[in-house]
């Protein structure tokens, strides 16, 4: 696999690439790479096309995407789950929404991380619930959340979730152990239920950095809900497909009480590839995360060196969050867009002064992009 070839988009109706078609502006905006699937993915999907039915499959019967699952998160994660934890849904973001739905009433309010990204803001409006805006700061080279905040705002009576977003998106921070236990403790102490968003957990780029599924954590099996997916991972986006790991029954019933007449199954092509990527992709992986980290290293240093710029290391993701503020313009994202790059606005995001630079891409687009920044 060279993740470094280029492959156009130009006939598959990519969201990415139309929002800019017909103009100069290399899109580097929604969270999907420019990376060929694992052949092993393609195969598997290729074959069961091949069978040439394509009927309804319930995903709890799917023997291969559950196991495919438990033996992921075993390796990865040394988290041994049961096969009646995992709760398929058609995507991260169906999943958070029915989240509200199941374990808030109308007028109850929703702790969420700012900046996060705009599915999980617009969220709790949507489910006819009140967002509470967690801060995140700066401590030295690194982003965190301001948990002092998250403390005195999970006080308050109304307040009975939280969304986490671990990794977190934008900043790319991975919350370590000790963060983690006070997110724990905080909503724990205060009765706020935590719907932990991990779908970018694995791509961690800092080697010293460790995911820690929220789920997983002491007595919060029965006050937690874990998502998941292979989709951002393994480019699958398209297919529609994602998992919630919910180790408690009850809590488990209720999620997917929620869920009847509203929420679709997952699709039967999605768990094909998703048994797959967890199963047979191991190597294909590895090379991706060595070469983003290699695409991050490099876009931090050449964004760093651009006067009005800067950048700090994310440990996880494939997306740059970049404080434009220094450039003195009101707008980033038209500077951005008159130099013919086309990131997100982080103003959908709740910074208006930053972008977000996807770097899931052939090196050659990174280099394209820094060029016409430097122009």
């Amino acid at each position: 696999m060279s993740f470094s070839h280029v492959i156009s988009r130009d006939s598959s109706y990519s969201l990415k690439w139309q929002k800019y078609a017909g103009k100069d502006i290399l899109p580097m905006w929604i969270a999907d790479t420019e990376f060929r699937c694992a052949q092993p993915i393609l195969d598997a999907i290729a074959k069961r096309i091949d069978h040439g039915i394509l009927g309804y499959t319930l995903p709890a019967n799917h023997e291969g995407a559950n196991q495919a699952v438990q033996g992921w998160l075993s390796k990865r994660y040394d988290w041994k789950i049961e096969k009646n934890w995992i709760v398929w849904t058609p995507g991260v973001v169906p999943a958070f929404n029915l989240a509200c739905k199941a374990f808030c009433e109308p007028g109850d309010k929703v702790l969420v991380q700012v900046p996060n990204y705009p599915p999980m803001l617009a969220a709790p409006a949507i489910n006819q619930l009140e967002r509470v805006d967690v801060p995140t700061i700066r401590e030295g080279h690194r982003w965190t959340m301001d948990f002092e905040q998250l403390e005195t705002l999970a006080k308050d009576p109304k307040c009975k979730m939280f969304i986490l977003c671990n990794p977190m998106n934008p900043v790319g921070s991975v919350l370590s152990e000790t963060e983690l236990k006070e997110v724990n403790r905080i909503c724990r102490e205060n009765g706020v239920f935590v719907c932990s968003d991990e779908i970018h957990c694995d791509l961690i780029l800092d080697e010293d950095a460790i995911h820690l599924p929220f789920s997983k954590m002491d007595n919060m099996a029965d006050q937690s809900v874990t998502l998941m997916a292979a989709s951002k991972t393994f480019n699958i986006a398209g297919l529609g497909v994602s998992f919630a790991i919910i180790p408690d029954a009850k809590v488990r019933a209720k999620y997917q009480s929620a869920a009847m007449g509203h929420m679709p199954w997952a699709n039967v092509l999605g768990l094909t590839a998703t048994e797959a990527a967890f199963t047979l992709c191991d190597e294909w992986h590895q090379g991706l995360i060595t070469y983003l980290r290699d695409n991050r290293d490099y876009l931090h240093r050449e964004i760093n060196a651009i006067d009005g710029l800067e950048f700090l290391l994310p440990q996880a993701t494939y997306l740059a969050w970049v404080d434009a503020s220094g450039l003195g313009v009101e707008l980033p994202q038209a500077y951005f867009e008159s130099k013919g790059i086309g990131p997100s606005p982080g103003a959908d995001f709740g910074e208006k002064q930053f972008v977000r630079l996807n770097y899931g891409c052939p090196r050659s687009h990174l280099e394209m992009a820094i060029e016409r920044l430097k122009a």
